[in-house]
Parts: C-alpha cells; sequence; structure tokens
C-alpha cells in the first residue's frame, strides 16, 4: 500500500480550453497502468475545446452544472452524482454553465503503443455552447 504524493493544483492550458479552468491530478498512472484521474474545476463559462479520446472519456459531476456537448448538436445538463460516459473517438466538449462553477472528476487512460490519449481540436464556439440543451433532471 502507498499514499500518493499530492500534486499542487494548476491552471488548465488556454490552448485546450475557454475560461478560467484549473485542475488537481488526482492519479498519473506509472506503467504498467495507463489510467488517468484529474478533478476539474471551471468558472461560470468555461470549457473545454473540442477533443476526443483515444479509449474513451468518464465524467463524474462532483459540484455545479456539467455541459456535455457532441458533434450533433446534442448538449446534455448534467448535475452532482451523474456520471457521462463518452465512447472512444467520439469528438466531444464540456464546461460549466454560465450561471456557476462546476466541478468534476475525468477518467481516462492511454493504450500505451504512443498513442496520445487526447486528440485537440478546434475551440467551441458561443453558438455551439449556447445549444439547447436537455437535462438529466
Amino acid at each position: 500500500m502507498e499514499i500518493l504524493e499530492r500534486q499542487p493544483t494548476s491552471k488548465a492550458p488556454a490552448d485546450w480550453f475557454t475560461g478560467d479552468v484549473w485542475w488537481d491530478v488526482v492519479y498519473a498512472g506509472q506503467e504498467p497502468s495507463r489510467a488517468r484521474l484529474n478533478l476539474v474545476r471551471f468558472a461560470p463559462c468555461a470549457r473545454t475545446d473540442w477533443h476526443s479520446h483515444t479509449l474513451g472519456q468518464t465524467l463524474h459531476i462532483v459540484s455545479g452544472v456539467a455541459l456535455i456537448g457532441a458533434r450533433d448538436g446534442t448538449v446534455i445538463e448534467a448535475h452532482p452524482g451523474d456520471t457521462v460516459y463518452t465512447p472512444p473517438g467520439e469528438q466531444h466538449w464540456h464546461g460549466a454553465a454560465p450561471d456557476a462553477f462546476m466541478e468534476h472528476l475525468a477518467l481516462w487512460e492511454g493504450r500505451g503503443d504512443g498513442t496520445p490519449e487526447t486528440t485537440w481540436l478546434e475551440k467551441v464556439s458561443d453558438a455551439e455552447y449556447t445549444q439547447p440543451r436537455s437535462s438529466t433532471r
């Protein structure tokens, strides 16, 4: 058994996010593990860029209201306790609703063969961010 050293909170790169986003790396597995777990905090309106994950991604909403968008124009609103899965290769974005901070746990993994875990794409436009959304509640 081992208690892992806590990593300092860091600001997420503007190259991958719009708005203020901070994260804590909770777990970054060392070979043979390729699991990754981050606690991510989004200011109101902050969001990721479009991206996809080689082996998919699971988001667990801790606080606030999360918006998760797909390329077909679907935007879902997820609430604390909700868990959302995006399959391998699905282009998506996620972030906070306009009126509150949002915090989620993000879980994903790499393949270990040199393939990038995440493929980052273009910024999410305001029109994409403000699409009508469906709620999990």
